[in-house]
């Protein structure tokens, strides 16, 4: 029972109402309430509710609506309306018949009843009431209590209380009280004429008050209430209670029969999980969400229908494949065969846009997620039709089998991840064609439709009534001045607490808090109702009503009810937002998101949401999938209203030209301008129309991170933080199950509002404290990464594991952070490790592998809309999911010790008297300057986490529809030069080729308004400057972890990442839209990245191969733009002199091709032939992505070149070393291209075209490709450092000159034979070997050439060609090949070739290579001509045995100690370079003397 207690300043009581429960009611609602118990084991509902209102003292305490302060006090009786709000008995009876309107026959009038008497005693209660003349009342409780009272001018009351209690009162102008109570109390008032008694028995009280003809007496004995109100002869305000339950009584309709024709099964329809399903699924608890988890999964519903019209709705959470519809028990699913697939099965599969039975045909439109299919069977018909989003999409199937025996299940088969939800009918539908009047036009033939499930139409309609006499409480004020009602606006209501109002409040939410317990009705009714208060615009502070209702809710309901209304109605705001179709102006969307705001203005419901659902559980799905986030982008252009929004679609008609050093600049026509500025001005309205939706989804997150909201608790953005913390956790650990992750979609949109929430309340802190940094100069403090104060699970630090960390830098800790590590917890951390693969296998198993029946710790998001938790994981197959030999996908696990995040406070997170709280342990090369309030910066930390785990991605991902309206304008483009250029003749290839222009114009006009839509809530320019805000945030807090020294190995590596990541986001996924120059600082930030990349690629501290390979991946890319490159050369000296120190390392051991492909890109534009930008053999073929960096124009950088040059002229250890490894790697590589193309090409001339490899092929040709840069890089080496050869008196000259020289002769005869394997393989034109040619290749090798025998001084031009000519492989044809030239040629013809002539020439790559080029190419092959005559001439025939035994290409002329085996100098050195040990005695050589053969006897 509630009691409303009335309270004054002078704290005496002054009336107290008793309001009467509604028993009926409660019974039925008694299995919502069983289990719900208090301490004390009776049901909640059994326990009496005090709302106690201290009016005139105390502020509400729900949601900060303050009741209006009065000074109550009892003057006179001209002054009780005012104090008390006690009405005369025409005014009351005029209220309670306008609050509870009668919707048959009028009542009697509100004077016929007089009395109400209401006794609850230890869950017992019998009640009779007999008014008009006299009252009889007659009590029975438990058998101990009886109470009978008589009143004809005389009272008589016998009261007998398990033989203890005898109390006798006679009122005959005077009073006489007795009592006898175990050491009771007895009280007898006189006041002025009016008797006031208090008895107070074991904790209970009677009191009994006349005044004014008016009595009211309030008994509570032991929990229970008993009441009775008298008021000038006869008028109760009380009576309203039991005024509403007849009134509701009235209109209550008769029970309904529970079988319903033309149906069979339980009326409450779910998912068949026990018998009726195949394959792995996982199921809700509300068994009506499901994702698949093997190849196939099937499962149909628990309720069939044989006879009528039925639908049902599927919520479409992800748009993969999946088949939706009908099906009868006999059908017989497997992994490859579900719904439609067999005879009694109908499905529509809206992924491959088809419908299905048994055959397939196109059907339908396309579906997303976000989408509503629904699912109608007309059985009295036999058809069966579908509608997307309330579209009709046409009847499907015509004359399905009907008859005895015959009933339809709704059903589904979905692939692997794919997830939906299904609503039968226990929620409203969304699209309901239950009436003719169906919505739609499309759709006046699809009513009379029956959901599967019956709605509550008795709870219901009772739920509407009670919401509609809550509205006339809203719109009517009592004016106790003037005696009457008065009308006014339901907006201006406000809760002041005057009885009448709040008695009548309270006996009508009496009935409606058990019904906003049921989501059916929380959807149908209150949802509506909130909805409305809101349609008539402005802003949601301009509707404080809701906040009114919201403050009625937890004043006159239940706390479980209230939970359990909040709860449901959030899930309802989400379900709503989700699965709303897109409009031109996004109206559904602003409207749930304004809601959505109202409600969490609301503080004590805001952090009931935070804490118990909003955040956890089931609830706090909404948040963690960043579904209120999220702005889906629209499949359908037309439904979503873009044609109308963007009349005139653009794209570019200009492309650049592939090839060539310049960009083709061509003008726009008059009519392209007029297109491109049309579609422009639509762009601009789509954005407005979006950023009105951003900016609400911003405020919901600006009222979930305020932290001034202390006055009931916790703040807001402490419980927020917490949670969110819990939720990165839940992404960051579960990499390995893509079931269990945030869609990457969500998270992008998440992470922009987040940005903006934060930003905004780091500029508020600086505005309010002086000193603190502003939001652009943010940056995450190195205190967070080593303290333990935030937890990072098992994500990877730079230097490895937290356990090794803390073993191995604890001596660092303490002196320069103070953090001191307990000796046992680092042995615990010890224990941990090496149990680490055990409990990887047993207790972390991952989600979704567990045992069937097993709960599954699940966020819901991906599954159902219905937010519920998986707990079923249902199989049909004997899968070895119960023990799996090995943890399935799951990252290593580390132990972290760590306050765990439930129980951190506002304290360990802020700090105070001295505990600087996240930020402890500040390093001395840390400034104490305040950077901003400690929560934010967890929260940015959180941000650059979530950027890692799947923003970048879906950034990437995005792009591809800029790449299909490139594609198809390059089609179309193709498509009218052919139409032009087509004879008039025919007709038949014009006509094909007009219908193909169609076809590219109507895809583009589609794509170019999607375009718009992904460009605005995507790729904006204010989503670039958050991309470039988390650069800067992420460079900032590595500058300062790096100042650390050796604690930088605690930094985090996704640090690393996102820095580079984002970067490339700027760079290649945001431009051209917006430009990278227009951004704040933008030379800056590239010069702190590049600093960044060139010191940390080769760190010691990062030990980590993935993040040191992608710093070399990130530097390689880098150096391949100008203005990135220029970016390095402006980095201090210092740091760009040991960048190219560790480039030129020997390049074993680590990965060198990246390091090669660095040193390439700074030397191209400056090689022999190298200043290309695609390949001449490639310019005809398709072309590729013009951002790619192997596709940027030629940029070399002299000022690095001179930086190499000067490392390896002063350290000439260094630089034997690095060649040496250099001419190691390009006879491994070019040796392993030779073998494949070996095998290529055996495959190519089997009879039985076998098929090569695609991955055999993509090996050779980077084979080809790193022998190519290896080649460049020698090119270089020598061109800049030629004495590394050529002068001898450097140790290792000679040797690495003849190994150049042996591996320049066996590439050139390889690739210049005459009908030679290369050529052969190459005219091939695999996939995959594009980059596979002759000029490359044959230009890199010329050009190491030239340098050494034409550039270089004649000493060393003298040197080069002996050791060419020398060498046994050198043949002169081949360096004859180069020029087109025959090996009988002696001269160079001027003239280049005929176009007939297949063979290679350099003087057909006239746009690649210069004249000048040219003449050096005709003066080293005169040159060599004469040389190999004159050495043909004066070589001496030499005998075999004085030949090398090794090589047997040069005579011996060394001899090794202390074994005396022989061989020539080139071959001893060579082995030497790289092994100790003699070729033939493996006798360690000490040294090595000349030989000379001595002269004959």
């Amino acid at each position: 029972m509630r009691v409303l207690h009335c309270f004054f300043p002078d704290e005496q009581p002054f009336c107290s109402a008793r309001l009467p429960v509604d028993w009926a009611a409660r019974e039925r609602d008694k299995q919502t309430d069983r289990g719900r118990k208090t301490r004390s084991g009776r049901s909640v509902r059994d326990r009496p509710v005090d709302l106690v209102l201290l009016v005139g003292r105390m502020s509400s305490k729900w949601g900060g609506t303050a009741l209006s302060h009065r000074s109550y006090r009892l003057a006179s009786d001209t002054d009780m309306p005012k104090v008390a709000g006690i009405v005369n008995e025409k005014l009351l009876s005029d209220y309670l018949n306008h609050i509870f309107p009668s919707t048959s026959k009028p009542q009697q009038p509100a004077a016929a009843f007089s009395t109400e008497t209401l006794v609850k005693l230890q869950g017992g209660t019998e009640t009779l009431v007999k008014l008009q003349g006299g009252t009889e009342t007659l009590v029975k409780l438990q058998g101990s209590t009886e109470t009978l009272v008589k009143l004809q001018g005389t009272t008589e009351t016998l009261v007998k209380l398990q033989g203890t209690t005898e109390t006798l009162v006679k009122l005959q102008g005077g009073t006489e009280t007795l009592v006898k109570l175990q050491g009771g109390t007895e009280t007898l008032v006189k006041l002025q004429g009016s008797i006031e008694t208090l008895v107070k028995l074991q904790g209970a009280t009677e009191t009994l008050v006349k005044l004014q003809g008016a009595t009211e007496t309030l008994v509570k004995l032991q929990g229970a209430t008993e009441t009775l109100v008298k008021l000038q002869g006869g008028i109760s305000t009380v009576k309203a209670g039991l005024f509403l339950t007849l009134l509701l009584a009235e209109g209550e309709p008769a029970e309904e029969s529970k079988d319903v024709d033309g149906r069979l099964g339980p009326p409450t329809v779910v998912l068949d999980h026990t018998s009726g399903f195949e394959g792995l699924l996982l199921v809700d608890d509300d068994l009506l969400g499901v994702i698949g988890h093997s190849n196939f999964s099937s499962i149909r519903a628990t309720t069939c229908v044989f006879k009528g019209k039925w639908s049902y709705e599927v919520l479409i959470s992800s748009q993969g494949l999946m088949q939706i519809g009908w099906c009868t028990v006999n059908c017989r699913f497997n992994q490859e065969e579900g719904v439609g697939d067999t005879a009694d099965s109908y499905a529509y599969d809206g992924n491959r846009v088809r419908k299905w039975n048994v055959t397939t045909t196109n059907y339908g439109k396309s579906w997303a997620a976000g989408d509503i299919v629904t699912c109608l069977i007309d059985l009295d018909e036999g058809t069966i039709s579908f509608c997307l989003n309330g579209q009709s999409l046409g009847t499907a199937f015509n004359s399905i089998k009907i008859g005895p025996g015959l009933a339809y299940f709704p059903a589904i088969s979905l692939s692997f991840k794919e997830s939906v939800a299904f609503n039968f009918g226990s929620r409203p539908l969304r699209y309901p064609f239950s009436s003719l009047l169906s919505p739609g036009p499309s759709l006046h033939s699809l009513g009379g439709y029956q959901p599967l499930q019956d709605p509550p139409s008795a709870d219901l309609l009772k739920a509407q009534r009670l919401l509609g006499y809550i509205k006339n409480v809203f719109t009517t004020k009592i004016d106790t001045q003037e005696g009457k009602l008065v009308e006014k606006d339901s907006a201006a209501w406000e809760l002041h607490g005057e009885p009448t109002v709040l008695v009548t409040l309270a006996h009508i939410f009496n009935h409606f808090a058990p019904l906003m317990c049921k989501v059916y009705l929380v959807e149908g009714v209150l949802m509506r109702f909130l909805l409305s208060i809101l349609e008539g615009g402005g802003s949601v502070d301009e509707h404080p009503l809701i906040q009114q209702l919201l403050d009625l809710m937890w004043l006159l309901m239940e706390d479980y009810e209230v939970n359990e209304c909040l709860k449901q109605l959030m899930m309802s705001l989400l379900r709503a937002y989700r699965f709303s179709p897109i409009i031109p102006d996004l109206g559904f969307q602003i409207h749930y998101l304004r809601l959505t705001t109202a409600i969490l203005r609301h503080e004590k419901s805001r952090k009931y949401l935070l804490s118990n659902s909003f955040l956890t559980g089931c609830t706090f799905d909404v948040l963690r999938s960043a579904v209120f986030f999220y702005i889906k982008t629209p499949l359908q252009v037309k439904e979503a209203g873009l044609e109308e929004l963007i009349p005139t679609t653009w794209w570019p008609c200009h492309f650049d030209k592939e090839g060539t050093d310049e960009r083709e600049e061509r003008e726009e026509s008059p009519e392209e301008r007029l297109r491109r500025r049309a579609y422009e001005r639509g762009c601009q309205r789509l954005k407005k129309r979006i950023e009105v939706v951003e900016e609400l989804q911003v405020q919901i997150l600006k009222l979930l991170l305020n932290n001034k909201d202390k006055g009931t608790g916790e703040a807001s953005r402490y419980i927020f933080l917490n949670k969110f913390r819990k939720f990165l956790q839940e992404n960051a650990s579960n990499r390995g199950n893509p079931t269990v992750l945030c869609p990457p979609e969500y998270m992008v949109c998440f992470l922009h509002r987040l940005i903006a929430a934060v930003r905004f309340y780091w500029e508020e802190s600086k505005r309010k404290s002086y000193g603190v940094l502003g939001s652009e100069d943010a940056y995450v403090p190195p205190q967070l990464f080593y303290n333990g104060k935030v937890d990072y699970f098992d994500l990877q630090r730079l230097g490895g594991l937290l356990s090794h960390l803390k073993k191995t830098l604890k001596d660092d800790l303490a002196s320069k952070a103070n953090i001191i590590i307990d000796p046992s917890e680092i042995q615990a951390m010890s224990m941990d490790d090496l149990d680490e693969d055990e409990e990887n296998g047993t207790v972390q198993r991952p989600a979704g592998a567990t045992a069937m029946g097993g709960a599954l710790a699940r966020p819901s998001w991906l599954s159902s809309p219905t937010l519920g938790r998986a707990n079923r994981f249902l199989s049909t197959a004997a899968v070895s999911l119960m023990s799996p030999r090995r943890p399935l996908g799951t990252p290593e696990r580390m132990k972290v010790r760590t306050l765990s995040v439930e129980q951190r406070t506002e304290e360990d997170i802020e700090g105070s008297h001295g505990n600087d709280g996240l930020l402890q342990g500040r390093p001395p090369e840390e400034s104490d300057q305040p950077i901003a309030e400690k929560s934010l910066l967890e929260i940015v930390d959180g941000i650059v986490m979530m950027y890692n785990l799947s923003v970048h991605q879906q950034l990437g991902k995005m792009v591809v529809v800029s790449d299909d309206v490139h594609e198809y304008a390059v089609a179309l483009k193709d498509t009218e030069e052919k139409i032009a250029r087509c004879p008039k003749q025919r007709e038949d290839i014009l006509e094909e080729l007009v219908k193909s222009q169609k076809v590219f114009t109507e895809k583009l006009n589609h794509l170019s308004r999607r375009l718009a839509w992904i460009n605005a809530t995507i790729y904006s320019k204010d989503k670039m400057l958050d991309i470039y805000w988390l650069l800067r945030v992420c460079i900032r807090s590595i500058e300062h972890m790096d100042r650390t020294g050796s604690l930088f190995a605690f930094t985090p590596e996704f640090y690393l990442n996102v820095a580079m990541n984002s970067y490339s986001a700027l760079k290649n996924y945001f431009s051209p839209s917006n430009s990278m120059d227009e951004l704040p600082g933008y030379e800056e930030t590239l010069t702190q990245l590049a600093a960044l990349l060139a010191k940390h690629f080769a760190d010691p501290r990062i030990v980590g191969t993935d993040i040191k390979d992608s710093l070399m991946q990130a530097l390689a890319s880098y150096v391949c733009y100008h203005q990135s490159l220029r970016a390095v050369e402006r980095i201090p000296e210092e740091q760009r002199v040991a960048m190219m120190k560790n480039l030129l390392a020997p390049y074993e051991q680590r990965p060198w091709a990246q390091t090669n492909w660095i040193l390439v890109r700074l030397w191209r534009g400056c090689g022999f032939g190298y200043r290309y930008t695609r390949l001449p053999h490639l310019l005809k073929i398709k072309p590729e992505d013009a951002n790619l960096p192997s596709l940027q124009k030629p940029c070399p950088s002299i000022l690095l070149q001179k930086h190499m040059a000067d490392l390896l002229s002063r350290d000439k250890e260094m630089a034997a070393s690095f060649l040496n490894s250099v001419l190691n790697q390009l006879n491994w590589a070019f040796s392993e291209f030779i073998g494949m193309i070996q095998e290529i090409q055996q495959a190519a001339e089997r009879p039985e075209r076998n098929f090569v490899d695609t991955r055999q092929l993509k090996v050779c040709a980077t084979c080809f490709d790193l022998s190519v840069s290896l080649l460049r890089v020698l090119e270089m080496t020598v061109t800049l450092v030629p004495e590394i050869f050529l002068d001898w008196t450097r140790p290792s000259a000679e040797l690495l000159l003849r190994r150049l020289a042996q591996l320049l002769n066996q590439v050139l005869n390889r690739v210049t034979a005459e009908r030679n394997l290369f050529d052969r393989v190459v005219n091939l034109r695999l996939p995959g070997l594009e980059s596979v040619d002759h000029y490359p290749i044959l230009v890199a090798v010329t050009g190491i050439l030239v340098r050494i025998l034409v550039d270089c001084e004649m000493q060393g031009v003298a040197r080069a060609a002996a050791v060419l000519l020398s060498d046994p492989c050198f043949q002169l044809h081949s360096i004859q090949h180069l020029l087109g030239e025959s090996e009988l040629l002696s001269s160079f013809r001027a003239a280049p070739p005929s176009a007939e002539r297949k063979h290679f020439s350099l003087h057909t790559y006239t746009d690649y290579i210069s004249p000048e080029e040219q003449q050096k190419v005709e003066r080293m092959l005169s040159f060599l001509t004469n040389e190999s005559k004159e050495a043909a001439a004066s070589a001496a025939p030499t005998s075999e045995e004085d030949l090398c035994p090794i090589c047997y290409a040069h005579p011996i002329s060394a001899v090794f100690k202390p074994c005396s085996h022989k061989s020539c100098k080139a071959c001893i050195n060579q082995h030497l370079m790289n092994n100790k040990e003699c070729f033939f005695c493996k006798a360690t050589i000490t040294g090595v003397d000349d030989y000379s053969k001595p002269p004959a006897s």
